[in-house]
């Protein structure tokens, strides 16, 4: 089953109906009472990033499950290729090297997403690489090679396998809901496209 696409301009946050085919995807294929709010929960975490992704462009949103595999989809389509002032103020660094932004597991999907819409996804891991402390090193750690379907991806299953114990950012894991919840969760870009999947078996 594939729900209905739904389609956001620029700057328009209007994103009940994302919850509502989180509904209905549980209703039609009979999920139970827990297994159709973990799907809730995880629809509400990919609709509470949106709003800082679509100010880059339009766009999409569905549910889709091959039997008990189910799959959260976000698309952002990048207006245009961004300026190198405009991709800094996407990256935003403060005076003190660290981007507040960049903690907690969501920012880091987000941030993975604005990196790919700012044209990194060419540069990144050369950039980060060469900084291990930088405050956006975690993207290295979550990127893959030769992903399926894309000309770059960010893990979050990738970034979990690389990242050590008794850190801090395996403490943010530890309290990630979308860490505990799902599967995996990809970010991948296409062209000027970006894409965010939400991937979980029930």
């Amino acid at each position: 089953m594939k729900t209905d696409i739904y389609k956001f301009r620029k700057d328009e946050h209007e994103l009940g109906n994302c919850l509502d085919a989180a509904r209905r995807v549980a209703a039609y294929n009979g999920l139970d009472k827990k297994s159709t709010l973990r799907l809730e929960l995880l629809t509400e975490e990919l609709v509470g990033m949106l709003p800082n992704l679509l100010k880059y462009g339009d766009g999409e949103f569905w549910i889709e499950n091959k039997g008990d595999c189910y799959e959260i989809h976000s698309v952002v389509d990048a207006d245009s290729l961004l300026s190198s002032d405009k991709r800094e103020k996407i990256l935003d660094v403060s005076s003190s090297g660290k981007n507040s932004a960049s903690v907690g597991i969501m920012n880091k999907i987000r941030i993975a997403a604005e990196i790919m819409l700012a044209n990194y996804a060419l540069t990144a891991s050369v950039t980060t690489s060469a900084y291990p402390d930088s405050p956006y090193s975690f993207y290295d750690v979550g990127c893959y090679a030769d992903p399926t379907g894309y000309s770059n991806a960010w893990s979050l299953s990738n970034y979990r396998s690389g990242t050590k114990e008794e850190t801090k950012e395996w403490d943010e894991l530890e309290k990630s809901i979308i860490a505990k919840l799902a599967d995996d969760v990809i970010v991948g870009i296409i062209g000027e496209k970006v894409e965010i999947v939400i991937k979980k078996k029930f």
